[in-house]
């Protein structure tokens, strides 16, 4: 049951066929009783949120079921809502407020979702987006971490997440950054060495350009990397 309310719920507000709930539920080879079983689940959900006092949240269509959210809390959505809104303040310079509103993003998605849960092409393809947007999130707080001033707290998490995600450039970029400013310039080189031993290994190839230019500026010390001094 609950794996089919969260197919229901991945897709809230849109037709989820019966093919497709039975795919999430058994794969590719589902058994005989599938569609019976399925059915089942629909009629346990649908008592569990009439308990709860939603006797219509599902919805039956000719082809599959709609979840109706009918204004209720989506945590998906009000992420969605807090970075876009902090992504709208960074090119303002407006950073705490941005920062304020990527940590609301966080608060709302800790960790992976749908961890060793997804196997279906649904949950699967959500899961991967819902973490693809969180790592964004994370680098988005953390730039406007290294604006603030605040770069020796982000330090010791992006060490933790380039071991994650050895392959993200962007995560040697923010570090690199960071320990510049923290005055620790041959750290902040040692961490381009790395990410240039680590991408030719893997991927046989050069480190961004980007990331060559802070490459650059770093050696030359230059004055662009420092922060703006307060008015």
């Amino acid at each position: 049951m609950e794996m089919t309310l969260a197919t229901l719920l991945v897709r809230a507000e849109r037709v989820t066929t019966k093919e497709q709930i039975v795919t999430e539920l058994w794969g590719d080879h589902p058994p005989r009783c599938a569609s019976a079983a399925m059915h089942v689940y629909i009629s346990q959900l649908r008592k569990f949120l009439a308990a709860a006092g939603d006797r219509s949240a599902i919805v039956t269509k000719a082809h599959g079921y709609v979840l109706r959210l009918k204004g209720a809390g989506y945590d998906v959505a009000e992420f969605q809502r807090a970075v876009e809104h902090g992504r709208a303040l960074l090119p303002a310079g407006r950073y705490a407020e941005a920062l304020a509103e990527f940590d609301k993003g966080l608060a709302l998605m800790r960790g992976p979702v749908l961890e060793d849960r997804a196997e279906g092409p649904v949950l699967s393809a959500f899961a991967a987006w819902a973490e693809a947007e969180r790592l964004d999130c994370l680098e988005f707080s953390i730039e406007a971490r290294n604006a603030l001033g605040r770069h020796r707290e982000v330090i010791g998490p992006l060490n933790t997440l380039i071991a994650q995600y050895p392959l993200r450039e962007s995560l040697y970029r923010h570090l690199m950054l960071a320990l510049y400013r923290s005055e620790r310039q041959a750290d902040a080189l040692e961490v381009y060495r790395s990410a240039h031993r680590v991408l030719n290994a893997e991927l046989g190839v050069q480190p961004c350009p980007s990331l060559r230019r802070l490459h650059h500026a770093i050696l030359t010390s230059d004055q662009l990397l420092d922060l703006p001094a307060a008015s």
